[in-house]
Protein backbone atom coordinates (compact mmCIF):
# COMPACT_ATOMS: atom_id res chain seq x y z
CA UNK A 1 0.00 0.00 0.00
CA UNK A 2 1.16 3.63 -0.66
CA UNK A 3 -0.12 6.83 0.97
CA UNK A 4 -0.75 9.97 -1.09
CA UNK A 5 -2.06 13.36 0.16
CA UNK A 6 -4.41 15.48 -1.96
CA UNK A 7 -6.21 18.52 -0.48
CA UNK A 8 -5.69 17.22 3.02
CA UNK A 9 -7.18 13.78 2.25
CA UNK A 10 -5.35 10.49 2.51
CA UNK A 11 -5.91 7.84 -0.16
CA UNK A 12 -4.61 4.26 -0.25
CA UNK A 13 -3.20 2.71 -3.42
CA UNK A 14 -2.96 -1.13 -3.48
CA UNK A 15 0.32 -2.70 -4.54
CA UNK A 16 0.20 -5.66 -6.93
CA UNK A 17 0.03 -9.06 -5.15
CA UNK A 18 1.79 -12.25 -6.20
CA UNK A 19 -1.60 -14.01 -6.08
CA UNK A 20 -3.27 -11.56 -8.48
CA UNK A 21 -4.44 -13.21 -11.68
CA UNK A 22 -4.53 -16.74 -10.22
CA UNK A 23 -7.68 -18.82 -10.47
CA UNK A 24 -9.24 -20.26 -7.27
CA UNK A 25 -7.92 -23.73 -8.17
CA UNK A 26 -4.41 -22.34 -8.65
CA UNK A 27 -4.61 -20.43 -5.37
CA UNK A 28 -5.70 -23.59 -3.53
CA UNK A 29 -2.87 -25.61 -5.05
CA UNK A 30 -0.33 -22.91 -4.24
CA UNK A 31 -1.31 -22.83 -0.56
CA UNK A 32 -1.66 -26.61 -0.11
CA UNK A 33 -5.45 -26.72 0.06
CA UNK A 34 -7.29 -29.82 -1.16
CA UNK A 35 -10.91 -30.73 -1.82
CA UNK A 36 -12.66 -32.04 1.29
CA UNK A 37 -13.05 -35.81 1.07
CA UNK A 38 -10.83 -36.12 -2.01
CA UNK A 39 -9.04 -39.42 -2.53
CA UNK A 40 -5.35 -39.20 -1.57
CA UNK A 41 -2.61 -40.75 -3.66
CA UNK A 42 -1.99 -44.46 -3.18
CA UNK A 43 1.28 -44.03 -1.27
CA UNK A 44 -0.23 -41.34 0.93
CA UNK A 45 -3.25 -43.57 1.51
CA UNK A 46 -1.00 -46.39 2.70
CA UNK A 47 0.74 -43.93 5.02
CA UNK A 48 -2.59 -42.75 6.44
CA UNK A 49 -3.75 -46.32 6.95
CA UNK A 50 -0.55 -47.19 8.82
CA UNK A 51 -1.10 -44.09 10.96
CA UNK A 52 -4.50 -45.51 12.00
CA UNK A 53 -3.08 -48.92 12.98
CA UNK A 54 -3.92 -48.39 16.66
CA UNK A 55 -7.52 -47.53 15.77
CA UNK A 56 -7.76 -50.64 13.55
CA UNK A 57 -6.57 -52.90 16.36
CA UNK A 58 -8.76 -51.24 19.01
CA UNK A 59 -11.82 -51.32 16.76
CA UNK A 60 -11.35 -55.03 15.98
CA UNK A 61 -10.97 -55.86 19.68
CA UNK A 62 -14.05 -53.84 20.59
CA UNK A 63 -16.12 -55.58 17.91
CA UNK A 64 -14.87 -58.97 19.06
CA UNK A 65 -15.83 -58.24 22.67
CA UNK A 66 -19.24 -56.85 21.72
CA UNK A 67 -20.08 -59.73 19.37
CA UNK A 68 -21.11 -62.11 22.17
CA UNK A 69 -21.64 -59.61 24.98
CA UNK A 70 -25.33 -60.51 25.37
CA UNK A 71 -24.78 -64.28 25.35
CA UNK A 72 -24.36 -66.12 28.66
CA UNK A 73 -21.39 -68.13 27.36
CA UNK A 74 -19.83 -64.95 26.01
CA UNK A 75 -16.59 -65.45 24.10
CA UNK A 76 -16.89 -69.23 24.37
CA UNK A 77 -19.22 -69.07 21.37
CA UNK A 78 -16.16 -68.23 19.28
CA UNK A 79 -15.10 -71.84 19.76
CA UNK A 80 -18.44 -73.56 20.36
CA UNK A 81 -20.00 -72.44 17.05
CA UNK A 82 -17.37 -73.96 14.69
CA UNK A 83 -17.17 -77.06 16.90
CA UNK A 84 -20.92 -77.61 16.60
CA UNK A 85 -20.65 -77.14 12.84
CA UNK A 86 -17.84 -79.70 12.75
CA UNK A 87 -19.98 -82.15 14.74
CA UNK A 88 -22.90 -81.79 12.31
CA UNK A 89 -20.60 -82.28 9.32
CA UNK A 90 -19.04 -85.36 10.95
CA UNK A 91 -22.45 -86.95 11.53
CA UNK A 92 -23.60 -86.26 7.97
CA UNK A 93 -20.44 -86.57 5.90
CA UNK A 94 -18.31 -88.79 8.11
CA UNK A 95 -20.85 -91.35 9.29
CA UNK A 96 -23.76 -91.21 6.84
CA UNK A 97 -22.08 -90.32 3.54
CA UNK A 98 -18.69 -91.84 4.47
CA UNK A 99 -16.77 -88.90 3.04
CA UNK A 100 -13.76 -89.96 5.14
CA UNK A 101 -12.82 -92.58 2.56
CA UNK A 102 -9.12 -93.45 2.78
CA UNK A 103 -8.71 -91.81 6.21
CA UNK A 104 -8.90 -93.34 9.67
CA UNK A 105 -11.01 -91.66 12.36
CA UNK A 106 -7.84 -90.42 14.09
CA UNK A 107 -6.98 -88.49 10.94
CA UNK A 108 -10.46 -87.58 9.67
CA UNK A 109 -11.75 -85.81 12.79
CA UNK A 110 -8.75 -83.42 13.07
CA UNK A 111 -8.92 -83.06 9.26
CA UNK A 112 -12.59 -82.02 9.46
CA UNK A 113 -12.25 -79.69 12.45
CA UNK A 114 -9.22 -77.98 10.89
CA UNK A 115 -11.13 -77.46 7.65
CA UNK A 116 -14.15 -75.99 9.44
CA UNK A 117 -12.06 -73.61 11.55
CA UNK A 118 -9.85 -72.43 8.68
CA UNK A 119 -12.67 -71.99 6.17
CA UNK A 120 -14.77 -70.15 8.78
CA UNK A 121 -11.90 -67.65 9.05
CA UNK A 122 -12.26 -66.76 5.37
CA UNK A 123 -16.05 -66.99 5.36
CA UNK A 124 -16.46 -64.66 8.34
CA UNK A 125 -13.96 -62.16 6.91
CA UNK A 126 -15.90 -61.99 3.64
CA UNK A 127 -19.29 -61.65 5.34
CA UNK A 128 -18.00 -58.94 7.67
CA UNK A 129 -16.33 -57.17 4.75
CA UNK A 130 -19.59 -56.94 2.80
CA UNK A 131 -21.19 -54.97 5.64
CA UNK A 132 -18.10 -53.07 6.82
CA UNK A 133 -19.05 -49.83 5.02
CA UNK A 134 -22.83 -50.11 4.64
CA UNK A 135 -23.20 -51.21 8.26
CA UNK A 136 -21.08 -48.37 9.66
CA UNK A 137 -22.33 -45.36 7.70
CA UNK A 138 -22.65 -43.24 10.84
CA UNK A 139 -18.96 -43.65 11.56
CA UNK A 140 -17.98 -43.18 7.90
CA UNK A 141 -19.95 -39.95 7.57
CA UNK A 142 -18.98 -38.47 10.94
CA UNK A 143 -15.22 -38.96 10.96
CA UNK A 144 -12.37 -38.55 8.49
CA UNK A 145 -10.14 -41.62 8.29
CA UNK A 146 -9.03 -44.06 5.56
CA UNK A 147 -12.11 -46.20 4.92
CA UNK A 148 -9.97 -49.28 4.34
CA UNK A 149 -9.50 -49.30 8.11
CA UNK A 150 -12.94 -50.89 8.48
CA UNK A 151 -12.66 -54.03 6.29
CA UNK A 152 -9.08 -54.58 7.43
CA UNK A 153 -10.21 -54.27 11.05
CA UNK A 154 -12.99 -56.81 10.51
CA UNK A 155 -10.52 -59.25 8.92
CA UNK A 156 -8.24 -58.73 11.92
CA UNK A 157 -11.18 -59.42 14.23
CA UNK A 158 -11.72 -62.78 12.53
CA UNK A 159 -8.01 -63.59 12.86
CA UNK A 160 -8.19 -62.95 16.60
CA UNK A 161 -11.26 -65.16 16.81
CA UNK A 162 -9.47 -67.94 14.92
CA UNK A 163 -6.51 -67.75 17.32
CA UNK A 164 -8.89 -68.52 20.20
CA UNK A 165 -10.22 -71.48 18.24
CA UNK A 166 -6.71 -72.71 17.43
CA UNK A 167 -6.16 -73.53 21.11
CA UNK A 168 -9.11 -75.95 20.99
CA UNK A 169 -7.98 -77.25 17.59
CA UNK A 170 -4.53 -78.11 18.95
CA UNK A 171 -6.11 -79.97 21.86
CA UNK A 172 -8.23 -82.00 19.42
CA UNK A 173 -5.23 -82.74 17.19
CA UNK A 174 -3.19 -83.98 20.17
CA UNK A 175 -6.17 -85.95 21.46
CA UNK A 176 -6.24 -87.91 18.21
CA UNK A 177 -2.55 -88.74 18.22
CA UNK A 178 -0.80 -85.88 16.39
CA UNK A 179 1.82 -84.48 18.75
CA UNK A 180 3.79 -81.20 18.53
CA UNK A 181 6.62 -81.18 16.01
CA UNK A 182 8.55 -78.66 13.94
CA UNK A 183 5.96 -78.73 11.16
CA UNK A 184 3.51 -77.00 13.53
CA UNK A 185 5.51 -73.80 13.04
CA UNK A 186 4.31 -73.73 9.43
CA UNK A 187 0.88 -72.75 10.75
CA UNK A 188 2.13 -69.21 11.42
CA UNK A 189 3.16 -68.25 7.85
CA UNK A 190 0.09 -70.06 6.51
CA UNK A 191 -2.21 -67.96 8.70
CA UNK A 192 -0.38 -64.75 7.77
CA UNK A 193 -0.86 -65.51 4.08
CA UNK A 194 -4.50 -66.39 4.63
CA UNK A 195 -5.06 -63.16 6.57
CA UNK A 196 -3.62 -61.09 3.70
CA UNK A 197 -5.83 -62.96 1.25
CA UNK A 198 -8.89 -62.51 3.49
CA UNK A 199 -8.21 -58.80 3.99
CA UNK A 200 -7.91 -58.25 0.22
CA UNK A 201 -11.13 -60.16 -0.41
CA UNK A 202 -12.87 -58.22 2.39
CA UNK A 203 -11.79 -54.94 0.76
CA UNK A 204 -13.27 -56.03 -2.56
CA UNK A 205 -16.52 -57.09 -0.94
CA UNK A 206 -16.66 -53.88 1.12
CA UNK A 207 -16.67 -51.74 -2.01
CA UNK A 208 -19.25 -53.95 -3.74
CA UNK A 209 -21.42 -54.11 -0.62
CA UNK A 210 -21.32 -50.35 -0.09
CA UNK A 211 -23.39 -49.82 -3.25
CA UNK A 212 -25.27 -53.13 -3.39
CA UNK A 213 -26.74 -53.92 0.06
CA UNK A 214 -28.53 -56.99 -1.33
CA UNK A 215 -25.13 -58.60 -1.81
CA UNK A 216 -25.13 -59.42 1.92
CA UNK A 217 -28.21 -61.60 1.36
CA UNK A 218 -26.61 -63.42 -1.57
CA UNK A 219 -23.22 -64.10 0.01
CA UNK A 220 -24.26 -66.98 2.32
CA UNK A 221 -25.25 -69.04 -0.73
CA UNK A 222 -21.99 -68.21 -2.51
CA UNK A 223 -19.93 -69.04 0.57
CA UNK A 224 -21.77 -72.34 1.10
CA UNK A 225 -21.03 -73.36 -2.49
CA UNK A 226 -17.39 -72.38 -2.04
CA UNK A 227 -17.20 -74.45 1.13
CA UNK A 228 -18.50 -77.59 -0.58
CA UNK A 229 -16.05 -77.07 -3.46
CA UNK A 230 -13.03 -76.61 -1.18
CA UNK A 231 -12.83 -80.00 0.50
CA UNK A 232 -13.80 -78.91 4.02
CA UNK A 233 -15.52 -82.22 4.72
CA UNK A 234 -13.56 -84.52 2.40
CA UNK A 235 -10.22 -85.01 0.68
CA UNK A 236 -10.58 -83.70 -2.88
CA UNK A 237 -8.16 -86.20 -4.52
CA UNK A 238 -9.71 -89.18 -2.73
CA UNK A 239 -13.31 -88.14 -3.33
CA UNK A 240 -12.73 -87.43 -7.04
CA UNK A 241 -10.32 -90.24 -7.85
CA UNK A 242 -12.78 -91.72 -10.38
CA UNK A 243 -13.39 -88.33 -12.06
CA UNK A 244 -11.25 -86.53 -14.69
CA UNK A 245 -8.02 -85.30 -13.06
CA UNK A 246 -8.54 -81.69 -14.11
CA UNK A 247 -11.61 -81.36 -11.85
CA UNK A 248 -9.61 -82.23 -8.75
CA UNK A 249 -6.77 -79.93 -9.88
CA UNK A 250 -9.12 -76.95 -10.27
CA UNK A 251 -10.71 -77.51 -6.87
CA UNK A 252 -7.35 -78.01 -5.13
CA UNK A 253 -5.94 -74.76 -6.49
CA UNK A 254 -8.72 -72.59 -5.11
CA UNK A 255 -7.35 -70.45 -2.26
CA UNK A 256 -9.60 -71.82 0.49
CA UNK A 257 -8.44 -75.37 -0.26
CA UNK A 258 -4.81 -74.23 -0.42
CA UNK A 259 -4.79 -72.67 3.06
CA UNK A 260 -6.71 -75.57 4.60
CA UNK A 261 -4.28 -78.09 3.13
CA UNK A 262 -1.25 -76.16 4.41
CA UNK A 263 -2.53 -76.14 7.99
CA UNK A 264 -3.69 -79.75 7.82
CA UNK A 265 -0.27 -80.80 6.57
CA UNK A 266 1.41 -78.84 9.37
CA UNK A 267 -0.70 -80.25 12.20
CA UNK A 268 -1.96 -83.73 11.34
CA UNK A 269 0.17 -86.87 11.31
CA UNK A 270 -0.94 -89.12 8.49
CA UNK A 271 -1.91 -86.20 6.25
CA UNK A 272 1.42 -86.23 4.44
CA UNK A 273 2.97 -84.32 1.59
CA UNK A 274 1.36 -86.71 -0.90
CA UNK A 275 -1.94 -84.93 -0.20
CA UNK A 276 -0.54 -81.51 -1.10
CA UNK A 277 -0.50 -80.23 -4.68
CA UNK A 278 2.91 -79.39 -6.14
CA UNK A 279 4.25 -75.91 -5.36
CA UNK A 280 1.44 -75.30 -2.88
CA UNK A 281 3.39 -72.62 -1.00
CA UNK A 282 3.98 -70.69 -4.21
CA UNK A 283 0.25 -70.65 -4.87
CA UNK A 284 -0.51 -69.69 -1.28
CA UNK A 285 1.81 -66.69 -1.61
CA UNK A 286 0.44 -65.87 -5.06
CA UNK A 287 -3.20 -65.80 -3.91
CA UNK A 288 -2.28 -63.60 -0.93
CA UNK A 289 -0.28 -61.11 -3.01
CA UNK A 290 -2.84 -61.01 -5.83
CA UNK A 291 -5.89 -60.40 -3.64
CA UNK A 292 -4.02 -58.28 -1.09
CA UNK A 293 -2.76 -55.78 -3.68
CA UNK A 294 -5.69 -55.86 -6.11
CA UNK A 295 -8.23 -55.70 -3.29
CA UNK A 296 -6.50 -52.72 -1.70
CA UNK A 297 -6.20 -50.78 -4.97
CA UNK A 298 -9.78 -51.61 -5.97
CA UNK A 299 -11.09 -50.32 -2.64
CA UNK A 300 -8.89 -47.21 -2.72
CA UNK A 301 -10.21 -46.24 -6.17
CA UNK A 302 -13.63 -45.47 -4.64
CA UNK A 303 -12.39 -43.93 -1.38
CA UNK A 304 -14.10 -40.56 -1.90
CA UNK A 305 -17.49 -42.17 -2.66
CA UNK A 306 -17.99 -44.20 0.53
CA UNK A 307 -20.80 -42.83 2.69
CA UNK A 308 -22.29 -40.65 -0.01
CA UNK A 309 -25.74 -40.97 -1.47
Amino acid sequence: MSDTTHDGAITMTARPSADDGLSPAQLAAKHGLTVSGARPGLIEYVRQLWGRRHFILAFSQAKLTAQYSKAKLGQLWQVVTPLLNALVYFLIFGLILEANRGMSTDVYIPFLVTGVFVFTFTQSSVMAGVRSISGNLGLVRALHFPRASLPVSFALQQLQQLLFSMVVLLIIVVGFGSYPQLSWLLVLPALVLQFVFNAGLALIMARLGSKTPDLAQLMPFIMRTWMYASGVMFSIPLMLEDKPAWIADVLQWNPAAIYMDLIRFALIDGYGSSNLPDHVWAFAIGWAVLFGICGFVYFWKAEERYGRG
